[in-house]
């Protein structure tokens, strides 16, 4: 656990998350049963909320995604869907979203790709960030950390 905490300590030190008012990156990733999901495919009537985590079953990442899963009424009365991104398998991911019941889709970027695009391509695993994109594709938000989805979600439009 020890080197999984250095890592998250050193992603940290990268660079900015895209400025807010920015046209967020499209792009498609499978989701955790290998569907695929493209960014572009919500513009124009879903804001999307993308919430990079570094890796399943993890205690800041389970306790960050379930506050998005227990404000779900919030996130559907914002006309906002959810996205968890990270690096990890789709197995990891159908385990993840089966034991913790999430109610949104879980992203793999395999090689961290698209984090690269959204800055937030640490060391080994994603810098813990969270992006709204709002239905126009523009970033309305963009914070590292465990920012609360009451917060996040004041940005929708």
């Amino acid at each position: 656990m020890f080197f999984a905490e250095a890592l998250l300590l050193f992603s940290i030190f990268g660079p900015d998350p895209l400025a807010v008012g920015t046209a967020a990156p499209d792009f498609t990733l499978n989701d955790q049963d290998g569907k695929p999901v493209a960014l572009s495919s919500f513009r124009g009537h879903k804001n999307v909320v993308l919430v990079f985590y570094p890796m399943d079953e993890t205690p800041g990442c389970t306790t960050q995604l379930c506050e998005f899963r227990d404000r779900w009424g919030d996130v559907q009365a914002k006309n906002t869907v959810v996205f968890g991104v990270n690096p990890g398998s789709a197995e990891k991911h159908q385990h993840f979203k089966k034991n913790r019941a999430f109610p949104f889709p879980l992203l793999v970027d395999a090689k961290m790709g698209v984090a690269k695009k959204y800055n937030t391509d640490g060391w080994f695993v994603p810098t813990r960030t969270v992006y709204l994109i709002g239905k126009d594709g523009t970033i309305r938000f963009a914070k590292r950390g465990k920012p609360e989805p009451a917060e996040v979600l004041k940005t929708a439009q």
